[in-house]
């Protein structure tokens, strides 16, 4: 039989050009044939080459995927290049006979080649691909079929297709590291109340605010790392549970299809590693999830005041339809709503895999509707949160005002007396109780607070305590000073707190983290491009075979 792909028709790829597209491009196989006829002259076969086209068709895409790699990575996509990888991997060890193995190759090239063509098939079964190569060279075609089944095939693919998702989620994660990070440098000296059980608690800088959910998400991008390390390991090459009587190179395949390393027990590779490595991967987009909406949550209760210090643009709010006063945060809402969804996906995966028996691979897979989600929902809630970072407003003089609307340095007023005075703490913290009982009754602010008040009731409570000395230390600069809430967050000290100078360092670690972290995902994302353009090479000299 003369194939269609044969050398005599293009002797210099000896493949047409839908093929070369799939050789060429790598992770972006899928495309139409007019688009890869258009965008490809040769095929990829150096790692350069495979990242330019990557870097020329990489993009987003919202609702299905997490991003356009990952779109076009579908279960057809990963049949291709798994028969790919088989064909070239049984060659090498002499299972595929050499006088087979350019028509065999050809076989599987075509199966991939006829899905871009009008009327072309993408099935979602590997025997039907099958049909599709025998189909056109005969049951030789067959061959690429040794030592393996729709168990570890549908295994393999599912862990490349999580690895990318993944790669996709730890961009988006790392993308809003840097939007807080960036925020925070612009407001180290920007004071903001804290609160705790939803009332104002201490003064702190919204710099160090916006570090401690950036150091959160920093966390996340460990666990990311960590995961990795266990997603991205192949279990090609166990057929259904027990390896096959043939002695498939595993780690050669591996090697091929951009794994690290092999899922070693063959029952683990295909049957057990299915339930706790998706596991734990959700568990992470679930995880930073509940702490986006918990910022959200911050950014939500501004809108209950009428003089909000943070705010949205005008361009990301809507009026409501009767009341045009209202200026409604729909940004702040919707990515909520999304955080939501993503740890409800999470959930989803869990009760999916809960009390299913080894060997069900079909009903725990990550590839299943609800598995498949967590991801996507996970990169549109921190695309969209990185919207809300970069509208955010904030308003530093209403800030301090709310501030000093109330009494939230009365703790300073306490420690001032102990650190400064020797006053004992419990003294101190009676004095500022009794402080800010006076003041709410008689609804003072902190800088109209009266001194000779202040020394009355420093006066009362020395004589409760049976202080040797019940006159007020504090003269009425250092009271005032002491009730300022820029001078007590300054004046904070140890590591990790709200002063400006270990705001900086904190700043200059994030940064440095997630610099790390960049490149981390850089380094990934090469090592499979590099596998992408290893196995197009090895491929393209098969297919050139007679």
């Amino acid at each position: 039989m003369k194939s269609p792909h044969s050398a005599t028709r293009r002797p210099s790829i000896a493949l047409r050009p839908a093929t070369r597209f799939l050789l060429g491009a790598g992770l972006l196989l899928g495309m139409g044939a007019a688009n890869a006829a258009d965008t490809l002259d040769t095929a990829c076969r150096t790692t350069e080459e495979c990242q330019a086209q990557v870097a020329r068709l990489q993009g987003t895409v919202k609702g299905d995927a997490t991003s356009a790699l990952a779109k076009q990575q579908d279960v057809f996509y990963w049949f291709g290049r798994i028969n790919m990888a088989s064909t070239v991997v049984l060659t090498e060890q002499g299972i595929i006979p050499a006088a087979l193995t350019g028509r065999i190759a050809r076989g599987v090239s075509h199966s991939i080649d006829q899905a871009a063509q009008p009327g072309g098939k993408r099935p979602t079964d590997v025997l039907q691909v099958e049909k599709i190569i025998t189909d056109q060279v005969g049951p030789e075609g067959t061959l690429v079929h040794t030592g393996r089944s729709r168990q570890d095939i549908h295994s393999t693919l599912n862990a490349a297709q999580l690895r990318l998702e993944v790669l996709d989620y730890a961009d988006a994660l790392d993308a809003v590291r840097k939007r807080l990070i960036d925020l925070a440098g612009k407001h180290v000296d920007t004071y903001v109340p804290a609160y705790t059980n939803g009332v104002q608690a201490m003064p702190i800088s919204y710099a160090h605010y916006l570090l401690a959910f950036a150091d959160s998400f920093e966390r996340d991008a460990t666990r990311i790392r960590e995961a990795y390390a266990r997603l991205n390991l192949s279990p090609m090459g166990t057929a259904v549970l027990a390896n096959s009587s043939w002695s498939v190179n595993r780690e050669r395949l591996a090697a091929l299809l951009g794994f690290d390393g092999l899922i070693v027990n063959s029952l683990d590779a295909g049957q057990i590693s299915t339930y706790d490595i998706p596991l734990e991967a959700t568990a992470i987009a679930s995880s930073t999830a509940i702490r986006v909406g918990a910022f959200l949550q911050d950014v939500h209760t501004q809108y209950h005041q009428t003089r909000p210090w943070m705010l949205l643009g005008a361009s990301d709010t809507y009026t409501s339809s009767a009341m045009p006063q209202k200026a409604n945060p729909g940004v702040i809402q919707n990515t909520r709503a999304k955080a939501t969804d993503v740890v409800a996906s999470a959930q989803a995966v869990t009760l999916r895999a809960h009390n299913v028996t080894p060997g069900m691979i079909d009903y725990k897979n990550t590839a299943s509707a609800t598995g498949a989600k967590t991801f996507v929902l996970g990169v549109e809630m921190l695309q969209q949160f990185d919207g809300v970072l970069g509208a955010l407003q904030i308003d530093r003089a209403r800030a301090l005002e709310e501030l000093e609307s109330d009494w939230i340095t009365s703790m300073e007023l306490a420690e001032t007396l102990q650190r400064a005075h020797g006053v004992p703490f419990r003294v101190g913290h009676h004095f500022a109780s009794e402080i800010v009982v006076y003041a709410r009754s008689q609804n003072l602010r902190p800088k109209d607070f009266p001194y000779a008040q202040a020394q009355r009731i420093y006066a009362e409570a020395g004589q409760k305590y049976q202080l040797s000395q019940a006159v007020l230390p504090l003269d009425e600069a250092a009271f005032r000073a002491t009730l300022s809430p820029a001078t007590m967050v300054r004046t904070r000290t140890g590591t990790g707190g709200p002063q400006p100078e270990e705001v900086r360092r904190m700043l200059a670690s994030s940064s440095a983290a997630l610099a790390r972290d960049q490149t981390w995902a850089k380094a990934r994302r090469a090592r499979l491009i590099e596998a992408e353009a290893a196995l197009n090479r090895s491929f393209v000299e098969l297919a050139r075979k007679p």
